[in-house]
């Protein structure tokens, strides 16, 4: 198995057609990371003394034109695996291939990353578990119902590791908190009206009563004013979303990180 990356889809292909052998065992050598012709060249050469057939992704036109004509003059069989599929899309799309070698594996990358984040937002959700904070992206704080879950999921969705604190006047903030670089913290502020609403309706879905303490605006603005002196007692930015949309409230948080982690705030 010949590969300019890891080699996992040849010998996944190789493997398969194999199973449908009965005449015994048959062994499979990867041959990883090809960066030079002369690698190419050990290779073929190597398996000419055997009784092997080559396999290969090799994404480069050079890497491939040399195997091709190297397994010809060797004459060891070689089978191009990625070639004739890529050829057919980019005939189809007529749309030219990138070429660019590994590019299966840093979507795969991408993809564990982004588990792993919506999985961190998940654990670290609502304040579940203080010790996460120190291994956040960004830490979200706030009084309950200003978008911190929603926000936090969206931005792990963006392979961003994301843990958020609710701020309670009888609960003190978790000392973790205040242990974070600046840039890491972001707070979620509210106009009291809209937030008075968003609770009544959130008793209401609940089956509770909506004149509950929790959506009175006397406590309201005690929270409020809570939260706010917390997030100066951090000096973090503070966004306001009202009316804003998660999405927007996710991007300018988004935008809040990346200029700390560019300034080094």
């Amino acid at each position: 198995m010949v590969s300019d990356s890891l080699g996992e889809t040849a010998e996944f292909v190789a493997r398969a057609a194999a199973s449908q052998f009965d005449s015994g065992q048959v062994e499979i050598r990867r041959v990883p990371y090809v960066s030079d012709i002369r690698h190419l060249e050990e290779v073929v050469e190597e398996a000419s003394g055997s009784n092997a057939v080559i396999a290969y992704t090799l994404i480069l036109p050079e890497f491939k034109a040399r195997m091709q004509e190297l397994s010809q003059q060797c004459q060891v069989p070689a089978v191009d695996i990625l070639g004739p599929m890529v050829e057919a899309i980019a005939h189809v799309s007529r749309v030219n291939p990138r070429l660019e070698v590994g590019l299966l594996r840093k979507l795969d990358e991408q993809y564990f990353r982004k588990v792993e984040a919506v999985e961190f937002a998940v654990k670290y959700d609502d304040g579940k578990d203080p010790r996460g904070l120190l291994n956040a992206d960004i830490v979200l704080i706030g009084v309950s119902r200003t978008s911190k879950t929603p926000v936090s999921m969206y931005l792990a969705h963006k392979r961003i590791k994301v843990a958020n604190v609710p701020l309670v006047p009888e609960v003190a903030p978790p000392d973790e908190l205040f242990k974070l670089p600046v840039r890491k913290v972001v707070g979620l502020t509210i106009d009291a009206g809209q937030l008075n609403s968003i609770r009544q309706e959130r008793l209401k879905t609940l089956g509770l009563s909506a004149s509950a303490d929790y959506a009175s605006k006397q406590r309201i603005l005690l929270e409020l004013d809570y939260a706010h002196g917390i997030m100066q007692r951090i000096g973090c930015p503070i966004i306001d979303v009202t009316n804003r949309a998660v999405e927007e409230t996710a991007s300018k948080v988004l935008e809040i990180y990346q200029k700390g982690e560019r300034y080094g705030r």
